[in-house]
């Protein structure tokens, strides 16, 4: 009984996180002036990208950086 605890607490688990995710996921109401004519920009979307680029390269180039280093040591 033991042995099966453990995978089946595991199962069960992520069942719960799978099924609480997807009553999570809800679309937003469309924006009010939908049907209009009018040459405007879209609403929202208006987020800098230049912060979060910088921290993924940073992030990619010590992960890199790291990888070779770790394979120096084994040779």
């Amino acid at each position: 009984m033991k042995k099966l605890h453990k995978p089946l607490m595991f199962s069960l688990l992520m069942l719960f996180f799978l099924l609480s995710a997807q009553t999570g996921i809800t679309q937003p109401p469309p924006p009010a002036d939908q049907g209009s004519n009018s040459n405007k920009a879209p609403s929202g979307g208006g987020a800098p990208v230049d912060g979060g680029l910088y921290i993924a390269l940073a992030m990619v180039a010590g992960f890199g950086a790291w990888k070779w280093v770790k394979a120096e040591k084994l040779r």
